[in-house]
């Protein structure tokens, strides 16, 4: 892999969030919001290291799960909400200085709220950057949506008055056809000279050059409706993006045996009697249909369970899959199973949702909880599913096994 010379990727992650708590290691999707930055450094060609700047311990922690080096805490006047990019980034680059004597060429800045990215979005704002010495930095832009031609802003006399100061006569009156195009900054990407920020003291400078993005991947996460809409955007994108499973972890698509808890993952963990003793279940049809397509693409799937009752046997009879229920030594299990398919952790995903799941969730590659497993569960994993046990869960684990494959 060649490399550009010192290219220094920062993810700015401060600890409070009022809109959203916790926003920067928030579960989107099963993946720690911060994460989709971190990966997009990591993916990249050009990228000699990725840090990730914060003020708080936790977030540092999840950073270093996900690849990132987060060699100080930020101090705590530069957390704050109103809190600059330019302070922050200046204390990043003299600390690396002082500490390490690391001076880099360029920074990249990569938002954590702007978390869906294409995969070549680092390396062609770096060449963009290096390959025009004029330029002081480059942004991440998307046509805008809205002109901004056509937008106002109110005076403290009641009345309003144009946002933009043109050269056009009411633009505001004219067809959006005769208005010039016009792009939104985004937080996808910006590619700064070193000098720029430490001389100039400027996270722009004077000489600014566009990275235009495919609009499509435009997500600005600040208020719980956005967070909902980049959960659908991640779900139905066909565009590719980057995935920060795919550096971070073991890969979806070496998975070749899928095994799923039964109460709570298969069922949604309530089960009825009737006056004879008799137990049923709640299960889902489209889980059913997700298992059907994964043993249609090769990956082979176990049911794993300590309960005892006769209906764990007749659902898997259904799915036409293994089943190995009343089984108190869930770890042992897994690993026979790994020892006769000659399969390594890594090839092994594994579905839970309580505390009886722990070791194996532990002991696989890809361990992963459902939406509602109780939060020892969720801690331990490495995925979570948007989706509650019972309830689609494992349709979409399903999906993203299979998306993951060229």
């Amino acid at each position: 892999m060649v490399k550009s010379p010192q290219i220094l990727a920062i993810v700015p992650a401060r600890g409070g969030s009022r809109s959203i708590p916790h926003k920067n290691i928030k579960l989107l999707n099963g993946i720690p919001l911060i994460a989709y930055s971190i990966a997009a450094s990591l993916q990249a060609k050009t990228i000699d290291r990725v840090i990730v700047s914060t003020d708080d311990p936790e977030i540092a922690d999840i950073a270093r799960q996900w690849g990132a080096e987060v060699p100080f805490l930020r101090p705590a006047e530069l957390a704050k909400d109103d809190t600059p990019d330019l302070p922050v980034f200046q204390h990043a680059l003299q600390w690396l200085a002082e500490q390490q004597g690391y001076i880099p060429k360029a920074v990249i800045q990569l938002r954590p709220t702007t978390p869906i990215r294409p995969p070549d979005c680092v390396d062609r704002a770096v060449a963009a950057l290096l390959g025009n010495e004029q330029v002081d930095s480059v942004r991440g832009v998307v046509p805008s949506k809205q002109n901004p031609f056509k937008m106002w802003r109110f005076q403290d006399n009641g009345y309003m008055r144009p946002l933009l100061d043109t050269e056009f006569e009411e633009p505001y009156n004219m067809p959006r056809q005769k208005l010039p195009a016009t792009y939104w900054q985004t937080g996808h990407i910006d590619a700064i000279r070193y000098a720029t920020i430490m001389t100039q003291n400027s996270m722009t400078g004077q000489l600014i050059w566009p990275l235009v993005l495919d609009a499509r991947y435009t997500i600005d996460i600040d208020v719980e409706q956005d967070w909902k809409q980049a959960e659908w955007m991640l779900k139905r994108l066909t565009l590719p993006f980057v995935r920060p499973v795919a550096e971070s972890s073991p890969l979806l698509d070496d998975i070749r045996l899928l095994v799923l808890d039964f109460d709570g993952v298969l069922t949604d963990n309530r089960v009825w009697v009737d006056q004879d003793g008799t137990e049923a279940v709640w299960c889902h049809r489209g889980d059913g249909w997700g298992i059907a397509r994964l043993k249609e693409a090769g990956v082979e799937i176990v049911v794993l369970s300590t309960e005892t009752n006769p209906v764990v046997a007749a659902r898997c009879r259904k799915l036409k899959i293994e089943c190995i229920q009343g089984c108190n030594d869930k770890l042992s299990a897994l690993q026979n199973m790994a020892q006769k398919r000659s399969l390594k952790p890594e090839h092994i995903a594994y579905v839970g949702n309580d505390v009886n799941d722990l070791t194996c969730i532990r002991w696989v590659g890809i361990s992963i909880a459902v939406a509602d497993a109780v939060s020892e569960v969720k801690k331990a994993s490495r995925l979570v599913t948007t989706c509650v046990g019972g309830r689609g869960a494992v349709r979409e684990v399903a999906d993203w096994i299979l998306s993951a494959r060229p």
